[in-house]
């Protein structure tokens, strides 16, 4: 598939007519042309009112699993695949990828406490995702809190891999392309595409362990036909949970259930909790301050890690490692 120069205009007549009929007339494209319509859109070869009106278009008729994967393809052709320094590899685990889109509005945001849990295991861990939400405590607030700065490129990245730190990068740092997408979002008024891809990239260019999550039950059926029929199974296995206020980190007070993608095989590996009459003891608000002091005493033991996010750090590390193990078997570590 080649890339056309920045400067050729892209024609996108020919995709809006398939699928901006509306949602029962509307047609899905191919991998092939998913592919270069999404490349063409990081690319700028898109005009305005085009892109405008494929967003609204594709907003409105839902992702098919092969536009799904085409875009997905297109996305992380995008921007420089990271790199985890041998040393770090001598661990025994495989990379995790933790996206963080949306922070927290009710509960507190317990990502950075998941984060943290698998990095002083060893797990070299990638966050990736905004620094600032309006209403929200995201993730890389609470980190920052803690001491924890953003890394604003690859090198950086490798280095807080070396030194066995967990990394958080700004979306527009890994992927700018695809975070000028996102910034539509402010002037149509509505999610788009990019917004489910970014939880779903696989940055790295060894296999890794991703833990992706849903928010809208209609994306189940579409995400679970993508990692069981189309994802590179070379690129690694995913989790895949119900989001916690959109977060990917077990519900503190009630875990969801967590499916796993291996070789195109799905295996529950965590099924749904029923309601608690006591509820763990969690931090009394939810802003960064508060929250980045609790997940501190929790780390020393001072709290109670929270049963769901404990289960879940222990499924990351028995796969994370089974991943590693698979890649030292076949040589391809080094």
């Amino acid at each position: 598939m080649e890339n056309l120069p920045h400067t050729v205009p892209f024609a996108a007549a020919r995709f809006i007519k398939e699928i901006g009929r509306g949602k029962k007339g509307a047609r899905s494209l191919s991998r092939d042309d998913a592919f270069q319509l999404y490349a063409a859109m990081l690319d700028g070869r898109v005009a305005d009112l085009e892109l405008g009106g494929l967003m609204l278009a594709m907003r409105i008729k839902g992702e098919s699993v092969d536009e799904i994967a085409g875009f997905l393809d297109a996305a992380e052709a995008s921007f420089e695949q990271l790199a985890v320094p041998a040393g770090v590899q001598d661990a025994g685990y495989a990379p995790i990828v933790i996206p963080s889109y949306n922070g927290s509005r009710n509960m507190a945001n317990l990502t950075p406490l998941l984060v943290l849990l698998l990095a002083r295991q060893g797990v070299p861990v990638l966050v990736h995702g905004v620094t600032r939400d309006h209403g929200r405590v995201t993730t890389a607030e609470i980190l920052q809190a803690m001491g924890h700065a953003c890394s604003r490129s690859a090198a950086e990245a490798e280095a807080h891999f070396a030194r066995r730190e967990p990394v958080f990068m700004p979306i527009e740092v890994l992927a700018p392309r695809m975070a000028r997408l996102l910034t539509m979002r402010s002037r149509l008024g509505v999610r788009n595409s990019t917004h489910t891809l970014v939880k779903i990239i696989q940055p790295f260019a060894q296999p890794a362990l991703r833990l992706t999550s849903y928010t809208h039950p209609e994306y189940l059926g579409m995400l679970t036909g993508y990692f069981a029929t189309a994802a590179p199974q070379q690129r690694g296995d995913v989790f895949l949970m119900r989001g916690t206020e959109g977060e990917t980190v077990a519900n503190a007070r009630r875990g969801q259930q967590i499916d796993w993608f291996h070789q195109g095989q799905r295996t529950v590996l965590v099924q749904k909790q029923e309601p608690v009459d006591i509820l763990p003891a969690l931090p009394a608000e939810s802003d960064a301050h508060t929250t980045a002091r609790w997940i501190e005493a929790a780390l020393k033991g001072e709290q109670p890690i929270p049963q769901p996010i404990a289960e879940q750090v222990e499924q990351c590390l028995l796969v994370s490692k089974s991943i590693h193990s698979r890649q030292s078997d076949h040589g391809e570590l080094r």
